[in-house]
């Protein structure tokens, strides 16, 4: 099990760790009924924060930011000495989470996507774990809540006495939900994205190959090209490029913490 800490990445803290020891955390949360908020970041997600300091300060609010993509891990390495045998990948992280909760009986609520895909990732789950129970589902409303809604989203998690939430809204959003709704949930929250259509099988997955070189990018690029293309063109280069300036102390990248004032987002 390892765990080395939470270093910067462009100012963002990401945690070394591997999938024993996020699992592990997340399971004890469950057990104790107390909040973490938990994401799996790669370049994009990191990005997303060295662009809006606002966001990177919600971002290091999380209890838990793990390596999804393999150049955030090698860049653990590279800037930190601190070289892990894998990324923690995000829709890996939800089965071995998924997989741990059914183990022991416990159940976990689906927040984000659409009905249909929420549908066909919950049957999937209790047919690959058949002791998970799945405690709720909701669909995205794909548009901002007022503080009205998102009190009685929480409040409709809390009463299904779910264990865990899997949400599912894409980078950015579901790491400020997760932020957000921390203080409202006694619960483990886990940002973990694609892992909703991958699991539902309505998106498909790079090759393991492709993963494993960091090119899993390009394969999502060459399935959505007009939505993705600004994406990758801009955030991958500027990602590489801020590296090496952290690298060779032309810049330095502080990890800012949440100080109270970043302005709601209400995400639902």
């Amino acid at each position: 099990m390892i765990n080395k800490g939470a270093h910067s990445v462009l100012g963002v803290k990401v945690h070394a760790v591997d999938y024993d020891y996020a699992v592990d955390t997340i399971l004890r949360a469950a057990r104790e009924r107390r909040p973490l908020s938990v994401s799996a970041l790669a370049v994009h997600g990191v990005m997303t924060g060295v662009l809006d300091p606002e966001h990177a300060r919600r971002l290091n609010g999380l209890d838990l930011v793990v390596p999804d993509g393999q150049p955030v891990r090698w860049a653990l390495g590279l800037l930190h000495r601190c070289p892990l045998p894998d990324r923690v990948y995000g829709p890996e992280l939800t089965l071995r989470v998924a997989q741990a909760l059914g183990e022991e009986g416990r159940s976990v609520y689906l927040y984000g996507s659409t009905p249909e895909v929420l549908a066909r990732f919950a049957a999937n789950l209790q047919r690959r774990f058949p002791g998970l129970r799945i405690a709720g589902q909701e669909a995205s409303k794909f548009r901002a809540t007022t503080p009205e809604e998102q009190l009685a989203i929480a409040g409709r998690i809390r009463e299904s006495g779910a264990d865990a939430a899997f949400v599912g809204l894409g980078c950015p959003r579901q790491e400020c939900w997760a932020y957000e709704y921390r203080p409202l949930l006694d619960l483990p929250v886990l940002a973990v994205g694609a892992a909703f259509d991958f699991h539902a099988g309505t998106l498909a997955q790079a090759p393991r190959g492709m993963q494993n070189l960091g090119l899993e990018w390009l394969f999502r690029l060459s399935r959505e090209p007009g939505r993705l293309w600004r994406r990758y063109a801009l955030l991958n280069p500027a990602f590489v490029w801020n590296l090496l300036l952290q690298g060779l102390h032309l810049r330095a990248f502080p990890p800012a913490l949440p100080n109270g004032t970043e302005r709601p987002t209400r995400y639902g």
